[in-house]
């Protein structure tokens, strides 16, 4: 409810605590037009009575004398109700009270006007009835200033909140997707390798080009065994297996993989890798051997068609005491499976038997491995000293070239020390190719007994491996 101006003497409502103000409430123009004047004789007491009663009774007293006012403008107009006492009411009239005083009491403490020094006069409107110009309240009743920019100072904060929260939500979204990126970096995977070339040749001796060429090689021709690693994940397993002899439990932490997982992948991708690149160890013609055949052969070994030497690799402890009595190594004092490896002059690995016993000899390999098939006469043949299989290599018309020795001879002839010198300088080259066909570190480690069944497979992997890299003997002298 809203009153206007000019019920009031000043203007304006007083503040709440101004109770003695005649502006606290309402008083002016409430629609009392018309007075009846009673006389003390109507109303049955004489007249000095009535002025008494008029004087102690009236609403307001003027501040110097105290007298009713006969100005219709002034509260003290309208005398207040006589003094009643509680004796006197009943049960209706002290309802009346009660509910009057509740009424009293919400009204106070809802004040009907916005303590101001200046309340604008036009925001004033009156909802009296009788007021002139006036028209009943609105049922929306305007807010004052001060709680209509309340809800706008909160607004204007949670929009800022709102601001610093969503930097903040994408100040933390990115920095999770860079720990993402991270953590996919750090996880080990063809991914992470592939981006350093020296990182990928250390772990697989290979380069992009050749991975790549392995993998469209073999990828219709191996199964997945990991769902959650790829197929260049697969490659990447066997060879660094190969590269690095790393063991199955070594290459599940690194894979995050279990060690059965592993060891089916090995098992699985091994043997049938060995089968699709076994051509690429292929023993070549005796033309095409001089046409690649390197200066350093010239022009004393230009007949040479092969070079020869005998691997053994090591393995564990046979619990069977005949196998352990088959792979016993005397030349290396321990168990070992020998191998028949034979080198182009070009430093290409042209043969490659299969695996026997360190307890065989070397004469009972090359003769039962078909080395010997592979021979025309006058071939030469070059070896390390200590084999002794020229007679086999005569029956098939070659010629076995291995340096001279020193037994039951003060020194050698000065045509004896010039071959040794130059067969140094041959073999020298192959031992390079030897050197890098031992980079295969599984082939200098210590194999289990539950891997021995596919050594083969292995050694001729890492061999056909080997002549996909580039070859470390020169074309021509230096």
């Amino acid at each position: 409810m809203f009153v206007c101006s000019r019920h009031f003497h000043s203007g304006k409502p007083a503040y709440e605590f101004q109770e003695s103000d005649t502006d606290w409430v309402p008083s002016l123009h409430l629609g009392h037009t018309q007075f009846k004047v009673t006389t003390p004789e109507a109303a049955g007491v004489d007249s000095i009575s009535a002025a008494i009663i008029l004087k102690d009774h009236d609403y307001c007293r003027s501040p110097s004398d105290g007298e009713r006012s006969l100005d219709c403008q002034s509260p003290d107009f309208v005398p207040s109700e006589f003094v009643y006492t509680k004796e006197n009411e009943g049960p209706e009239e002290k309802m009346k009270r009660y509910q009057w005083e509740r009424r009293r009491e919400n009204w106070v403490s809802k004040p009907l006007f916005q303590p101001s020094h200046d309340p604008p006069e036009q925001l004033l409107k009156c909802s009296v009835e009788h007021c002139p110009g006036t028209s009943r309240a609105k049922e929306n009743i305007p807010v004052p200033q001060k709680e209509n920019d309340e809800p706008h100072q909160n607004h204007r904060q949670l929009q800022a909140e709102h601001g610093y929260l969503r930097q903040e939500l994408d100040a933390l979204q990115a920095e999770n997707q860079m720990l993402k990126e991270e953590l996919e970096k750090s996880k080990f995977s063809y991914a992470t390798v592939k981006c350093n070339a020296r990182q990928l040749l250390f772990f697989t001796g290979l380069t992009s080009v050749i991975f790549h060429w392995l993998l469209t090689k073999i990828n219709d021709s191996v199964e997945r065994i990991s769902q959650k690693l790829g197929q260049e994940d697969h490659l990447l397993v066997v060879l660094m297996k190969l590269r690095l002899g790393l063991s199955n439990i070594d290459l599940a932490y690194r894979f995050e993989e279990s060690t059965p997982t592993i060891s089916n992948i090995c098992r699985s991708w091994i043997p049938t890798m060995a089968i699709i690149l076994r051509p690429l160890i292929k023993w070549p013609s005796r033309e095409a051997i001089r046409r690649n055949m390197p200066d350093i052969f010239d022009p004393n070994f230009t007949k040479c068609r092969c070079i020869m030497d005998f691997a053994e690799i090591s393995i564990a402890r046979p619990s069977n005491l005949i196998a352990r009595a088959q792979t016993w190594s005397t030349y290396k004092h321990n168990n070992t499976i020998k191998y028949l490896i034979a080198f182009t002059p070009a430093g290409a690995i042209s043969f490659l038997s299969p695996g026997w016993g360190g307890q065989v000899s070397d004469r009972q390999i090359t003769y039962e491995s078909g080395f010997l098939g592979r021979l025309e006469p006058r071939d030469q043949v070059i070896a390390e000293r200590g084999f002794q299989i020229r007679s086999e290599l005569a029956a098939q018309g070659a010629t076995f070239r291995i340096p001279q020795f020193t037994r039951r001879k003060k020194q050698l002839s000065a045509y004896e020390l010039e071959t040794s010198r130059q067969l140094s300088r041959v073999r020298i080259h192959v031992e390079r190719v030897l050197g890098r066909w031992k980079d295969f570190k599984i082939l200098q480690s210590v194999i289990p007994l539950s891997q021995v069944d596919m050594l083969d497979d292995v050694v001729v992997l890492c061999s056909a491996l080997t002549n996909l890299c580039k070859s470390v003997v020169p074309k021509s002298k230096q």
